[in-house]
């Protein structure tokens, strides 16, 4: 008997220290853990002016077939130092065709290129192109701080441009915690900070906003006109309009994978009221359809 209960009070230690092991990093439930946001200015080198044509994103007749067209014949430019927001409605192709951009997916036709290049033929890609295409990429059992350095070790850069990364989205007091710990806003935050890693010359994100409260989202804009303002060339897609209206320089809206307007901010919205009436006008009854 004596036996007995002593290896159930080692068994009931073990799991005593595994549960206290699993609960550091996590956020308590009264949520106060976000460790909040930075300035939203970044403090990455400016473009020079010769190196801007590199950042140029050329988009030519791209088309992908799955059985369906899902992107048809599509053409748009995004040009460095300008924000570019690339709009649709559920299913107009816009992952698609981000994906076809980063080499994720092989077009059907056409071309995607990135100073003239494409994506797959780029030398050291994270020093010239991230990218957030979901906010869930990192694995959940891994800290923050030790997903960013895989990838760094990876790309072969330094560890401690993991730490960089991490205080430029404001995420340096929560770098120890464990992923599944995180908030959705929070996971978004660490996509961006992977981005950034080598500090790139073109950002390419899909929805970066998604998660964020209001804070976080004018965070995240502050964030991305600053690097259009070094020069980069900043391509977001996003459903949140009024967000877009304030960010954006130029648009390229796709409905039912084809581009039904694309120009400056201006150009685009036009006469109506507002960038939500231009695009539900632009866009209508083509919603759910492919």
């Amino acid at each position: 008997m004596a036996i007995v209960l002593g290896i159930l009070m080692i068994m009931g230690l073990i799991w005593s220290l595994q549960r206290n092991r699993d609960r550091r990093g996590q956020v308590p439930a009264s949520g106060a853990a976000d460790p909040g946001l930075p300035s939203g200015e970044y403090d990455g080198k400016p473009i020079p002016h010769g190196q801007l044509p590199l950042g140029r994103i050329d988009v030519r007749g791209l088309t992908k077939k799955y059985g369906v067209v899902v992107v048809d014949d599509v053409s748009f430019t995004a040009e460095p130092g300008r924000v570019t927001g690339f709009l649709g409605p559920n299913g107009a192709g816009k992952t698609t065709t981000l994906r076809m951009l980063l080499g994720l997916v092989e077009p059907s036709a056409g071309s995607a290129e990135i100073g003239g290049a494409r994506y797959i033929h780029l030398e050291q890609p994270i020093l010239r192109v991230g990218a957030v295409l979901e906010a869930s990429a990192a694995h959940e059992g891994r800290t923050g701080r030790d997903h960013l350095r895989v990838l760094c070790r990876a790309a072969g850069l330094p560890m401690s441009r993991a730490d960089e990364v991490l205080a430029t989205v404001g995420l340096a007091r929560v770098g120890g915690r464990r992923v599944r710990a995180y908030s959705l806003g929070m996971r978004q935050r660490l996509g961006v900070a992977a981005a950034l890693l080598g500090d790139p010359q073109v950002l390419i994100l899909d929805e970066p906003g998604n998660g964020l409260d209001p804070a976080g989202i004018r965070w995240i804009r502050s964030l991305l006109r600053s690097l259009a303002a070094s020069g980069r060339t900043v391509l977001v897609s996003s459903h949140q309009l009024a967000e877009v209206e304030q960010l954006a320089d130029d648009l390229v809206v796709i409905a039912a994978g084809r581009v039904v307007a694309s120009g400056p901010l201006a150009s685009v919205v036009g006469s109506h009221a507002g960038l939500e009436e231009a695009f539900l006008e632009l866009t209508a009854g083509t919603e759910g359809i492919r």
